[in-house]
């Protein structure tokens, strides 16, 4: 049986595709995102009040998807996973073009205003900590291979320097470094 997603969601997925438009700004407005949901601006206002209501969910939302990516290339439970699973989970999401344009241009602009900043910071703090890993080389490749990731993310996005004929090597070089570390972290839990 088809279901249709909720008119929060669907209004959510609306804005989201807007920023996308827009070259990525989140200036979203009520009505351009409701003749774009398929919804009333009345339909907009039930779910979010304010624009700033509206913001922040889709920062919310744009946030929730990047985890639920991540999660989706865990092999193990998230609690159980190391610093190595996760960053790896992290390089693969950006490998797979899963971070879009839209995604790094509502993370770029929710920066500069903390209310926005705080669900990429939810999210982002647990997947890219390393500070659990004792080893400080081991440490130094972890952040090495999400650095290396978020810049991969930024190259994709707006094909500046995206490395076309290098891109598959320098993802294997990602996943090697967390391989590596991985290797290490379960020999220091032994």
């Amino acid at each position: 049986m088809f279901m249709r997603p909720s008119s929060r969601t669907a209004i959510l997925d609306a804005a989201f595709r807007l920023a996308g438009h827009d070259g990525g700004s989140i200036e979203i407005t009520f009505e351009a995102t409701a003749k774009e949901a398929g919804v009333t601006k009345g339909g907009v206002l039930y779910h979010f009040p304010t624009r700033d209501d509206l913001v922040l969910g889709v920062v919310g939302y744009v946030a929730q998807r990047v985890d639920e990516a991540m999660l989706d290339r865990l092999s193990t439970p998230f609690e159980q996973a190391t610093a190595a699973e996760r960053i790896r989970a992290y390089v693969d999401v950006v490998a797979a073009g899963r971070l879009t344009r839209a995604d790094l241009a509502i993370f770029a602009e929710s920066l500069a205003n903390p209310a926005l900043a705080a669900p990429w910071e939810a999210v982002l703090s647990r997947w890219l900590a390393v500070d659990e890993v004792a080893d400080r080389v081991v440490r130094a490749r972890l952040r090495t291979a999400h650095l290396a990731a978020d810049g991969l993310w930024i190259a994709d996005a707006t094909g500046i320097f995206a490395p076309a004929d290098d891109r598959q090597a320098v993802i294997d070089q990602l996943i090697d470094l967390t391989h590596t570390a991985q290797s290490t972290e379960k020999e220091e839990l032994s």
